[in-house]
This record gives C-alpha cells, structure tokens and sequence, in this order.
C-alpha cells in the first residue's frame, strides 16, 4: 500500500543545516518524529507530503547546499532491500538466497553464450557418463521427458551434441557429446569458476574446501544416499 512522504530540511543551533525525509507506513510515525526533532531546537520547514511511494521508513540527514549552490548530479534512490536479521537464523532460507544468487551470475554468463543452465547439465551429464538414451538423460536430471527433448535439440543446433538411433533397436536415441560440445563444456567451466570465485569472494581456500563438502553431504542426503544405476 503507497503511502505519502514528509520531507523538509532543518537547522540547529549552530546554523547547521539538516535534509530530513521520511517515507513510512503510518505517516503518524513520522509526524511524532518531527514533532521530537522540533523540540530539540531544530526549525524545520516541511514541505508538503508526496504520494506514490512505496510504504518503507528511512530517515536522511546530510548537510543541504546553499541556495544557488551549484549540486551534484542526483543519485539514484538507495537500496530499499534488506534481510529481516531474523531469517538469517535459518540455513534453509541462507542455501536459497545464496543458491538464487549463484544461478542469476551463473546464467548471466550462460546467456551471453546463448545456452542456459539445463543447456549446461546436460553437457555435463554427457561429458560425465558417456552416451545416453533421452530416456535416461531424462531420468537422471529429473526432468520432464518433452523439456529434455527441447532442451537436447538447442545442443543438437549448436553442434554441441548429436543423436543416433541405437542400433540393436530403432526405438531408442542415444545422444552424444561432439568434440565441439566438449570444447565448449570446457570453456563453460571458466565461466562457472568465474560465477563462484565472485558468490565465495568472502571465504579463502580452505573455507571454500569445507564449503563444498558440507554442500556434497547435505546433496546425498537429500538423494536418498544412493544413485540410481543406469545404462545408456
């Protein structure tokens, strides 16, 4: 819901002069605030209030230009985002925000290539395991089997994989890595450091070490600590 902003500037005892804005939810808030910076020999001029704003509550104080002063290029607004403290307790809200952090860097660099994340796991699974059935690929990646199709005739496009019917029956495709797929896959994983070395910018080596293995650890639980044995 918008509610409207008060904002005016101020001045102390010592000529001093203050901006004061406040965006709020319940604009009484603010009024009770500038009501208190009134009483502690301040002069405020408030200007009329805005509307149009998203509800939020911010207070700024920075020394205002002269009249006729010559000023800055205008800023953009601030950021307004913010982690309630109370949610950084739980790990499960902590692996999603950093997980949805790592896929917007990570699919960045995928984009600029003209691929996606699937596009990549794919690539992956093929370099990883060899020769697959669309069946398995599907299978193994947890995927809609008519999304695996899309997604392996993009790479088929690309020149990055190729499918062949299996010989010893005609029903089945098996799809490949070319060597193309492979020179691409490996330049892929230059992106991929890129897209970590800048989400784990704040941990060193060894951090980074214990990281990937507690991350492996929590993954095999969650899998059931067991894979599913297929063949191509």
């Amino acid at each position: 819901m918008e509610q409207p902003v008060y904002s005016g500037t101020a001045h102390g005892p010592d000529g001093a002069r203050f901006a004061v804005v406040g965006i709020s939810n319940m604009p009484t808030d603010w009024a009770q605030v500038l009501k208190g910076l009134a009483g502690a020999d301040l002069t405020l001029l408030t200007t009329p209030p805005a509307t149009g704003v998203a509800a939020t509550a911010a207070v700024a104080g920075a020394a205002a230009p002269e009249a006729g002063a010559d000023r800055p290029a205008a800023a953009g607004p601030p950021s307004m985002s913010m982690t309630p403290p109370s949610v950084l307790g739980l790990n499960a809200y902590l692996m999603y925000a950093l997980g949805k952090a790592a896929r917007r860097r990570l699919q960045d660099r995928l984009t600029a290539r003209g691929l996606r994340l699937w596009h990549l796991t794919v690539l992956a699974l093929l370099s990883d395991l060899g020769p697959q059935m669309k069946t398995v690929l599907a299978a193994r990646l947890d995927m809609n089997a008519s999304d695996l199709v899309r997604i392996v005739n993009d790479l088929v496009k690309t020149g990055y994989v190729e499918c062949d019917r299996d010989p010893e029956d005609r029903r089945r495709v098996v799809v490949r890595l070319t060597p193309d797929g492979g020179s691409a896959l490996a330049e892929l994983g230059a992106d991929v450091a890129s897209a970590d070395d800048e989400v784990l910018a704040p941990l060193d080596a060894e951090e980074r070490l214990l990281l990937s293995s507690l991350l492996r650890r929590v993954h095999t639980h969650l899998e059931g600590g067991t894979r599913t044995a297929a063949r191509p």
